[in-house]
């Protein structure tokens, strides 16, 4: 039995996924033919060569699923499918760099109270992507609507160990029972703030959460069509996270700038003609 399973989702991957396979076949080649790693891929049913990109592989293993299930779901069929003790939850458009992932393992033999832990997320560049945060007090959650989270410093990558409130589940170490008896990510969040959402429950269980900067990984950037999705996917899960766990005022408010910001942004793209602003926040308007 496999201790670690390396888990990444994907969905028309082809371009990334060869790339992240090759890398963790390099770090980890002795590991993964002793039968202590595995890697197992989940496919929300790509529709180009993604399969057949994986099908070259004979040390990973398929999971296929008949439809595009999002994130949250296809990372928790995979992880109900598992026998390891830890899953390292992987982005498929990324590539593992290195650091000592049994010194991870070790502090949580260690430390039983230890939930999750993230890795270092950098681009291709070299900059460091802000992949752990904390925990948004409800006027932060009201400023944050309105653009302002870069001055609240609510996302960051720590340069050195420390304990945060959540990680990017791009790059997200935990214990497999723990997850599974949390019943993984909320599958309400197709994709973006389901990381907050599970560790702010792991948190109330108990359990820490710690950021180690020197395990690493490079996270390739997505173009515009990506972004328009991600902005009104991460502002559901904004609002989900506020009905669920905060204040009936609170998600009121906080829905209700998220509106007025979006209707402003659709006004000013239409008087300066750009279709990203009116086709972005057309699309948040509907939430």
């Amino acid at each position: 039995m496999p201790e670690i399973s390396f888990v990444a989702l994907t969905y028309n991957s082809a371009p990334h996924i060869e790339k992240l396979i090759k890398s963790l076949l390099k770090h980890f080649k002795i590991d993964i033919q002793k039968g202590n790693i595995e890697i197992v891929v989940a496919d929300n049913n790509s529709q180009d060569r993604t399969t057949d990109i994986l099908k070259k592989f004979k040390d990973i293993r398929i999971i296929k699923n008949k439809k595009n299930l999002g994130f949250s779901k296809g990372i928790n069929r995979a992880a109900f499918n598992i026998s390891s003790d830890f899953i390292v939850i992987i982005n498929p458009d990324s590539e593992f760099i290195g650091g000592n992932l049994w010194q991870v393992i070790e502090m949580f033999e260690k430390d039983k109270k230890l939930g999750a832990i993230g890795g270092k997320i950098t681009k291709k560049n070299g900059e460091a992507e802000k992949s752990a945060g904390r925990f948004l007090k409800t006027l932060e959650v009201f400023l944050m609507s309105l653009g302002l989270d870069e001055f609240l410093g609510i996302r960051s990558s720590p340069k050195n160990f420390k304990e945060v409130d959540f990680v990017s589940g791009g790059f997200m170490i935990v214990r497999k029972d723990l997850f599974q008896k949390l019943s993984g990510f909320d599958e309400n969040l197709f994709m973006y703030t389901e990381d907050m959402e599970f560790c702010f429950r792991l948190k109330k269980q108990g359990y820490r959460v710690l950021f180690d900067p020197q395990i690493v990984i490079i996270h390739e950037s997505h173009g515009s069509s990506s972004r328009k999705f991600a902005i009104k996917n991460i502002y559901e899960g904004l609002l989900y996270f506020q009905k669920k766990h905060g204040n009936p005022s609170s998600y009121f408010l906080v829905k209700s700038m998220i509106k007025v910001k979006a209707y402003l942004l659709v006004i000013i793209g239409r008087i300066i003609n750009n279709s990203y602003l009116i086709n972005t926040y057309s699309q948040v308007l509907k939430i």
